[in-house]
């Protein structure tokens, strides 16, 4: 696990809560995960996706009755996200208040992480 001892990894709005609460219950899913995949014209993508069970290496933080499971090679990525859900006339959806990004694409569907040795050294983990 990678982050600060009794700080959770991400943290979650309330209209996320609400949304992950309400999406867990209406398919009687155990949580979210989360994670990140090579892709996209910045380089890497967010993945999301509902499921019946965490994976034994998951970061699980548990909000308000929300749960978000971190694949565990997204947990240095993630760690200090807030997630959001948002409202629009043109769409609705999860985004990611992520301290890791150095730098996003135009669409704001694929970003760039800063180099693994600076995020360690931001955290004082060398």
């Amino acid at each position: 696990m990678f982050g600060i001892p009794g700080k959770q990894a991400v943290t979650m709005t309330p209209a996320a809560v609400t949304q992950v609460r309400k999406l867990m219950e209406r398919d009687g899913r155990a949580g979210l995960r989360i994670g990140v995949k090579k892709g996209g014209c910045a380089g890497m993508e967010y993945t999301m996706e509902f499921v019946d069970e965490a994976d034994k290496n998951d970061e699980i933080v548990d909000q308000d009755g929300a749960r978000v499971m971190i694949a565990p090679m997204a947990q240095m990525f993630l760690f200090g996200t807030e997630i959001d859900y948002q409202t629009s006339l043109l769409e609705s959806g999860f985004h990611f208040n992520n301290p890791n990004v150095a730098d996003a694409c135009g669409c704001g569907e694929s970003i760039k992480f800063k180099d693994v040795e600076e995020l360690q050294a931001e955290r004082g983990d060398l």
